[in-house]
């Protein structure tokens, strides 16, 4: 699904809180209702079945209670999107991402098709990972050893971006090719932008190769980059969004311009972003991953960013005055399709049943309005 993710971490929020949230919008002339469920532990099957890639995976026998938002029809799969369970981990899973030709040569993604008359099964997708993932985890690094894992061995169909958080990190998770990830602890400090592309802008292979203080990735991605020529660098430094991502005009339309937005609303006097000289442009390929933002974050900003439409530029596809030749140019946020807004955050409360909020939004942003929930 397109959508759009914001991270923040616990130095940038303005309660000390870990924070996460993400747009889950519906593809492209279509729209997907969704609602909000309470799963019991003891009611989640032993076995998980995709509908749309016909994988059956065997379950951990302990499951932990949950909410997540599946789709209200169900006729596609569960889609669980997004929740947070009983150890007051959350998962969002899944933001769409892109790769490259390179990529996708050395690591096919793995989709359902036939052999002869035999049906082989696809990889895990959209479709499954909240529901693989959230019931079983309790902390956010352990979120990302269990999702490598089932990558490693069942691969997955399409690329994807999955957050993790708990009380006292977020990590990210990117996938490569059909079997291959990279994970990065969101430093406390910044928050995230991500619109439907690579977004990691550096990675230390060697702590992921050592001590993994703050870097995972898959067990043989340094002989994988090399073995397939990868890295395209003249210096060899590794930039994951160079070496793994997409390079498309279309980028430049849909997802660089969004990122481009949210570091305008949230770091406006450090860099300047119209204009001849503008440090950022909507085409800009190096917009950061991470900034420190100028103020502190609250969750209604991060519903204001997950509503915006490009406000008070030229690109406002709401606007009705001055020069309104460049309206509809861009993929803003927030749009008409949005099937949901989940925002998750996990604070440091004593009272456990009380420190995780979900706040939670239905349809199109520019439009509705949050409704916080205790997750307990």
């Amino acid at each position: 699904m397109s959508c759009t993710t914001i991270l923040v971490g616990k130095k940038a929020s303005y309660d000390g809180s870990t924070m996460i949230a993400r747009n889950m919008d519906s593809g492209s002339g279509e729209y997907t209702p969704k609602k909000m469920c309470y799963v019991a532990g003891e009611e989640v099957p032993k076995t998980y079945r995709s509908v749309l890639s016909h994988v059956e995976i065997p379950l951990p026998e302990k499951a932990m209670d949950f909410i997540c938002f599946p789709d209200a029809l169900g006729d596609r799969g569960i889609w669980a999107g997004a929740g947070t369970n009983r150890a007051n981990v959350s998962v969002s899973a899944t933001e769409t991402i892109t790769s490259n030709e390179l990529v996708m040569a050395a690591d096919p993604l793995v989709e359902l098709h036939l052999e002869g008359d035999r049906e082989v099964p696809g990889g895990i997708g959209e479709e499954d990972m909240t529901s693989l993932l959230l019931p079983y985890i309790h902390s956010a690094r352990e979120g990302v050893i269990r999702l490598g894992e089932l990558l490693k061995k069942y691969g997955t169909y399409e690329m994807n971006g999955v957050v993790f958080s708990d009380e006292n990190e977020i990590w990210w998770l990117e996938t490569i090719g059909g079997h291959h990830f990279i994970a990065k602890r969101v430093p406390d400090d910044v928050y995230v932008m991500m619109a439907n592309q690579q977004g990691m802008d550096s990675f230390d292979l060697a702590d992921a190769f050592s001590k993994q203080k703050e870097h995972i990735c898959s067990e043989d991605l340094r002989e994988f980059m090399e073995e397939n020529h990868l890295n395209l660098s003249m210096d060899q430094e590794m930039n994951p969004r160079d070496v793994f991502g997409s390079h498309s005009d279309a980028d430049h339309v849909y997802n660089t311009p969004r990122t481009w937005y949210i570091m305008k609303r949230w770091n406006p006097s450090v860099f300047t972003y119209e204009g001849e000289d503008a440090d950022y442009r909507p085409d800009s390929d190096d917009i950061p991953w991470c900034m420190v933002p100028e103020k502190k974050i609250t969750p209604f900003e991060v519903k204001y960013i997950l509503s915006s439409h490009f406000q008070g530029t030229k690109y406002d596809c709401y606007g009705k005055f001055g020069d309104t030749s460049e309206i509809g140019k861009l993929r803003p946020i927030g749009i008409e399709r949005t099937a949901f807004l989940s925002l998750h955050q996990n604070r440091k409360e004593k009272e456990k049943e009380l420190s995780c909020i979900t706040w939670v939004a239905f349809g199109s942003n520019v439009f509705n309005a949050m409704i916080p929930l205790f997750s307990a």
